[in-house]
């Protein structure tokens, strides 16, 4: 179904942008053998009919995605992250945005691995649009001290020339990867 977790990490960052936020703040926390991740953005947000729509898998406007039938984003999360033992909550006001979260246990069988970190951060920060993103990002390294960076669009694209070219996102790579090593 999903590779790993940055598939729903991807699509509720992909709604937020879509849904017109200005600013995204991502927070990846792992500890004690647990992932939580908290997006929040200042998008169109949803009253609570549409967000009961938002998760259900059999509806969608038509409009977001006009090709699609269904709408898959948050319902894959849910049922992913209830099939590890997780929790997720999402919160939204019509008109200021919203709030997902969700967190799950990795040594869980049924739990996606976190998978390439720096990878999905780039793909997030490289979306078209006019958004700010903001990642921090928190890991307890056994034997070590606890890893702490965060990193902003803008300052990326400014750093790395751009986040359009092969060059500009290759540097822009190379620095999130060195932030992530331990």
């Amino acid at each position: 179904m999903h590779r790993d977790f940055g598939d729903y990490v991807l699509d509720v960052v992909q709604n937020a942008v879509e849904a017109g936020s200005r600013n995204i703040g991502l927070r990846v926390a792992e500890s004690e053998g647990r992932v939580e991740v908290l997006v929040e953005d200042d998008g169109r947000g949803m009253d609570r009919d549409e967000l009961s729509r938002a998760l259900d898998p059999f509806h969608t406007d038509g409009t977001k995605h006009a090709n699609r039938k269904v709408g898959l984003g948050l319902p894959f999360m849910v049922q992913g992250v209830e099939a590890a033992g997780g929790t997720w909550s999402v919160e939204s006001e019509k008109g200021k945005g919203t709030r997902v979260r969700f967190a799950f246990p990795l040594g869980h069988p049924d739990a996606p691995p976190v998978g390439e970190l720096p990878g999905l951060i780039l793909s997030l920060m490289a979306f078209g649009g006019a958004y700010e993103l903001e990642v921090t990002r928190t890991r307890d390294v056994p034997g070590k001290s606890r890893l702490e960076w965060s990193a902003r669009r803008s300052e990326l694209a400014e750093a790395a020339g751009g986040l359009r070219d092969a060059e500009s996102l290759a540097l822009a790579r190379a620095f999130l990867e060195s932030q992530e090593a331990d």
